[in-house]
């Protein structure tokens, strides 16, 4: 069974359910989001009938949290999806598994009266309930601790309203401690006897150690080979803390200095952000959503022959946070898709209701890191145009 919701149903999750006559579960958003996929709806009634704990469930958007919990309570969906979103609890469940990691959860209105040099620098900064990096921040010294808070007011003033309080609640706050070392975004599910299953793992890079934006993620033999197994354990022992069954998941974690792997958070019941997932099937050939489906594991020996050396981005290209999307008059895709050395997809975003414009993907080699480092550190003012 699938759930669909804004902000974005991408070209090959479609043709996937077409495909496959997927289920879909029959909403307003559904509908006007994939028309030509409404002969696959289910009405409400009949999804709650078939729908028990444990069946197969994947959501393109967290927009659809509230219709799990106001029409799947009788199963485990939202309890689970609670665990993982709400990134307090998500810390209550990893407590046994990381005793020493401290971390803190503050209301809104307490921010400014929370006491930063007690608690101890360097921390994080970011909303209990939360998606695509909004509202976080590196917070170093008492200077940092500042300005993340006039930040902050800034930021919830830009995006309030954009996502329903399931996916981004500016409320409540989380504190924790800032976990040195290199960031991954790894796509898995949970296969029906609780087993993890990895999709794909990307690595997330950034402009400097404060940068916490979404900007570049790339995949490759080498980030997959060097971290699969590590990984692999670290969701195990999810799975086994939860009881986790046909779940699928998009979870961040750093492996440290030390070599030691510590999640950041994960999404529940999706694969990565709006269109994001796809990328799995373009770099790879593997498409996501039957992998889950069908319960396939990737054997990834067959899936890297011919793709040695090469490297597969992804660009997520954000407004800057000072640009009102209401001053935007169009964005000049023709430029932006020109300097990238092989694009693979474009997909283009609505820019006038979110703050991204498009998802690239592209192929280069390890070696070059030119197009990828432009992307990085551009404001991307270049290909925005202004009334």
């Amino acid at each position: 069974m699938l759930l669909i919701d804004k902000p974005y149903v991408s070209d090959l999750l479609i043709e996937t359910i077409k495909k496959n006559r997927y289920p879909v579960v029959k909403t307003d958003a559904a509908l006007s989001l994939a028309p030509e996929i409404s002969e696959n709806m289910l009405e409400k009634p009949a999804v709650i009938d078939v729908l028990t704990d444990n069946s197969p469930v994947y959501t393109n958007s967290e927009n659809t949290i509230a219709w799990i919990n106001e029409n799947l309570d009788h199963t485990s969906l939202p309890g689970h999806i609670n665990t993982f979103k709400n990134k307090g609890l998500f810390r209550d469940m990893l407590h046994p598994m990381y005793p020493d990691y401290r971390y803190e959860k503050v209301k809104l209105s307490d921010l400014k009266n929370f006491d930063a040099e007690t608690f101890g620098f360097p921390f994080i900064l970011k909303p209990a309930v939360g998606f695509f990096s909004m509202g976080i921040y590196i917070v170093e010294n008492l200077h940092d601790w500042q300005v993340a808070q006039k930040e902050l007011d800034k930021e919830l003033k830009q995006i309030e309203g954009v996502y329903p309080l399931e996916v981004m609640d500016g409320g409540l706050f989380l504190i924790e401690d800032l976990i040195k070392g290199d960031e991954y975004a790894v796509d898995a599910y949970f296969d029906k006897s609780g087993d993890p299953v990895i999709l794909n793992i990307y690595e997330h890079i950034f402009t400097n150690k404060k940068d916490v934006s979404d900007r570049a993620y790339f995949t490759s033999e080498k980030v997959i080979n060097k971290t699969h197994r590590k990984f692999e354990q670290v969701l195990q022992g999810i799975g086994e803390a939860t009881g986790l069954r046909n779940f699928p998941m998009h979870i961040e974690l750093r492996i440290t200095p030390d070599d030691r792997v510590i999640p950041i958070e994960a999404n529940p019941l999706r694969f990565a952000g709006w269109c994001m997932t796809d990328m799995t099937k373009y770099a790879w050939g593997i498409n996501p959503y039957e992998y889950f489906f069908n319960q396939q594991k990737p054997d990834w020996d067959t899936v890297f022959k011919g793709k040695t050396n090469k490297q597969y981005n992804v660009i997520i290209a954000d407004i800057p946070r000072d640009v009102a999307l209401s001053d935007i008059d169009y964005i000049d895709y023709k430029k932006f898709s020109a300097r990238f050395s092989n694009l693979l997809h474009l997909h283009k975003t609505d820019f006038k209701k979110y703050p991204v414009f498009a998802f690239a993907f592209s192929e280069t080699t390890q070696a070059d890191r030119d197009e990828i480092d432009h992307f990085l550190h551009s404001n991307l003012m270049e290909y925005i145009v202004l009334k």
